[in-house]
């Protein structure tokens, strides 16, 4: 099996000499220093360790990296722009929304991925499409909250 020589990761290139059966999670991890995307069951049900490839969310940690291919990836690590952070993490921060935060990078993945995909989500739309990610802390009304601000912020203001 042929080693994973690139991968496109936040905009850039990044070169690496990963065996193709590796886990993305573990390629950015250890080979790449981007701990932001967590490693949380190792079986993609809890959500921890949610990516985006070519804007879909993946769990990471059941993706191989030899399946990546050139898509984008983009972790939480990506999403700060011109030092600033991406209206919902803004957001996510503002409603003091993470207790231990194992889970926010993933659930700010997802999230970012509803976003671009529905702009003004619904509350049930929003249940939906975030399940799968898991906050052992119980937050799940405070995450739904920050997601619907920063929907309307990133709407100019209106839901």
């Amino acid at each position: 099996m042929t080693n994973v020589t690139s991968l496109l990761v936040n905009g850039a290139a990044h070169a690496c000499d990963a065996a193709a059966d590796r886990t993305l999670l573990s390629v950015l991890r250890d080979d790449l220093a981007l701990t932001g995307t967590k490693y949380g069951c190792g079986e993609g049900q809890c959500g921890a360790c949610t990516v985006l490839l070519d804007g879909v969310p993946v769990r990471s940690c059941m993706t191989a990296v030899g399946t990546v291919g050139p898509q984008k990836i983009t972790t939480i690590e990506g999403l700060e722009h011109d030092g600033r952070l991406h209206p919902l993490q803004e957001s996510l921060i503002e409603a003091g929304t993470f207790q231990c935060a194992y889970c926010a990078s993933g659930m700010i993945m997802s999230g970012v991925a509803l976003l671009a995909k529905n702009p003004r989500p619904t509350d049930e739309e929003i249940v939906r499409f975030m399940d799968g990610n898991v906050c052992r802390c119980g937050v799940y009304p405070r995450i739904l909250a920050a997601i619907k601000r920063a929907a309307k912020a990133m709407n100019g203001g209106t839901a």
